[in-house]
């Protein structure tokens, strides 16, 4: 019999000991008065010291020539079952051959539905309600069961066991169902009965504050968490009032007013409906100091965005104030050279404080020395009033110095927007070598441009 055992594959051993003429009463054999006890027994005590030490392969030769002599043992111990599904447990954890790990799944599943047909109601340890849901668990974890298959064990453990299933079921039923919500496999309305029968279950249990209180407190946790994502979809306006309008009624401030009306607007609740409307005059002068406080506190803190605001609007001297306060508040160094940046572009385009102008854009090109605008901007200066600066020769010299500026943005950023058509339209501005000679100069010569520019720029001949 033992080579027999040994030769047999095991999956089909499993279909004759399941599916053979032997009826329930068979399976549910002992071996108390069996011909064959002795053997029985001492496979039994053989294999379940293997088991106690978790040496789950040295175990199964003796375990399964217990469990075909005597699959209920003694008839009072489910041993068989349950040493049965750690055994095959393992070998499906550790297999890696597709067909065998869904045999071995089918057969777990089978020992759980023997032990519940031997032993039943009648043996605490194998509560029906218990080992249903014990069974679906393992379905859902572990051996990858369809999980319209799963879903049905759930519901078959919910139904034996009522308020006192186990809190091993309430993640497990959760996730199973949402999937099979977003997959159109339900409704959403039996989505919605899913949700409130576990979050029953699992408040009737921390309710009477038992010895696995915390469990069943961390189950709802995950139960929540998995409708949370679907929760949109399958709960109307009606249903979140109902669930959440006791937290007004509880404490009845305008923040709270506040809180539930963003909440409840969140799900789909208009300002139409009359506790929404409710709620909304109780919250609405609240809602307008608290927005008047805050958008002072927004501005006090943040000088750029309103100095921004104001030059949008067109006052240029509150909008270079702000920008100041700004640029004596903020620690970011680019951050501070683009509030240089644009003062400077407000006093020199819209102000016409040329000195004033090129004193921010030199601060921003200070504070951030790879940046190419400042020096397009001074440029930009010099090129507009160049031709207000003294005579021929002095204008030249000014487009001299904005060619200068342009050249050093150039440097710094090629890819500068607009900066080589500026310098190719400019080039053609410098002065000729004719004039620089009756003036004494020549390329590469030195001078100064008059006017408010000031700078020395090298002379360039075209």
């Amino acid at each position: 019999m033992k080579t027999l055992l040994k030769t047999l594959n095991i999956f089909a051993l499993f279909s004759i000991t399941f599916f053979s003429a032997q009826t329930a009463t068979a399976q549910c054999e002992g071996w108390m008065n069996n011909p064959k006890m002795e053997e029985a027994e001492t496979a039994h005590t053989l294999y379940r010291g293997d088991i106690k030490m978790e040496k789950y392969d040295e175990a199964f030769e003796n375990w399964l020539t217990a469990y075909t002599i005597a699959p209920a043992a003694d008839g009072k111990r489910p041993f068989h079952y349950s040493d049965g599904r750690k055994i095959y447990m393992h070998k499906h954890k550790a297999e890696t051959d597709a067909a065998k790990k869904k045999e071995y799944a089918e057969i777990i599943m089978r020992l759980y539905d023997e032990q519940i047909a031997c032993y039943g109601d009648d043996f605490k340890a194998g509560n029906t309600a218990m080992l249903t849901g014990r069974k679906a668990y393992d379905m859902f974890y572990y051996l990858n069961i369809p999980y319209s298959k799963t879903y049905a064990a759930l519901q078959e453990a919910v139904k034996l066991g009522g308020d006192d299933s186990e809190y091993v079921i309430l993640d497990p039923y959760a996730r199973v169902a949402v999937n099979l919500f977003s997959n159109d496999k339900i409704d959403k309305d039996e989505a919605r009965s899913v949700y409130d029968l576990l979050l029953g279950i699992a408040d009737k249990n921390i309710a009477k504050a038992g010895k696995y209180a915390e469990q069943y407190k961390a189950g709802k946790e995950n139960v929540l968490a998995q409708f949370r994502t679907i929760e949109q979809n399958i709960f109307d306006c009606a249903y979140f009032k109902e669930k959440h309008k006791g937290e007004y009624d509880a404490n009845p401030t305008p923040q709270t007013a506040k809180a539930l009306f963003q909440k409840l607007n969140g799900f789909g609740c208009t300002s139409e409906d009359p506790f929404m409307a409710k709620l909304k005059a109780a919250y609405a002068s609240y809602a307008k100091e608290e927005n008047a406080k805050r958008q002072a506190e927004f501005d006090a803190n943040n000088p750029a965005f309103i100095a921004n605001k104001l030059y949008k609007s067109g006052d240029y001297a509150g909008a270079i104030a702000k920008y100041q306060e700004a640029a004596a508040s903020e620690t970011d160094t680019y951050k501070q050279a683009s509030i240089y940046y644009s003062m400077a572009s407000i006093e020199f385009r819209k102000n016409k404080k040329y000195s004033k102008a090129r004193e921010h854009a030199r601060k921003a090109a200070q504070l951030r020395p790879d940046w190419g605008k400042p020096y397009m901007l001074i440029g930009d200066m010099y090129a507009t009033s160049s031709s207000s600066c003294g005579d021929s020769w002095n204008q030249r010299l000014a487009v001299l110095a904005a060619l200068a500026k342009y050249q050093k943005a150039k440097a710094l950023e090629p890819d500068l927007q607009g900066i080589s058509g500026k310098v190719s339209k400019y080039l053609g501005y410098r002065p000729d070598k004719e004039t620089a000679f009756m003036r004494g100069k020549k390329s590469g010569d030195r001078d100064k441009v008059g006017c408010w520019i000031g700078e020395t720029v090298t002379i360039s001949t075209k």
